[in-house]
């Protein structure tokens, strides 16, 4: 079961990568627009994120519930920005910038909060 969680665990950070690089792809390249890579990263961090939140058998300690409800409303506004802004040509600076921010506070909020 260790070895199950390990490997979402490793799927969840591929995903946190996909969406940042391609975030900042977009951004060094001038032309802010949601890129496959976005939308993928946010999808696999939604999936993987909801199935390592649950309960695991051979697990002591369980993440704190205010913790993952954070990450949750952030992972699901995350997910919404990117799915309904992909087939844009270009999106607001706002709304990029927006998205790039989340994508960091959640990635701090995952490493930072114990």
């Amino acid at each position: 079961m260790e070895a199950l969680r390990l490997i979402l665990r490793y799927a969840h950070l591929i995903g946190f990568g996909l969406l940042l690089g391609g975030a900042i792809a977009q951004y060094v390249s001038g032309k802010l627009r949601i890129n496959p890579a976005m939308l993928w990263g946010a999808v696999i961090q939604v999936v993987t994120g909801l199935i390592l939140a649950a309960p695991w058998p051979d697990r002591d300690a369980q993440p704190s519930p205010a913790k993952l409800a954070v990450k949750l409303v952030l992972a699901i506004l995350i997910f919404v920005m990117v799915f309904f802004s992909r087939r844009r040509e270009q999106v607001a600076k706002g709304h990029f910038l927006a998205t790039l921010g989340m994508v960091l506070v959640t990635g701090a909020v995952a490493t930072l909060w114990t």
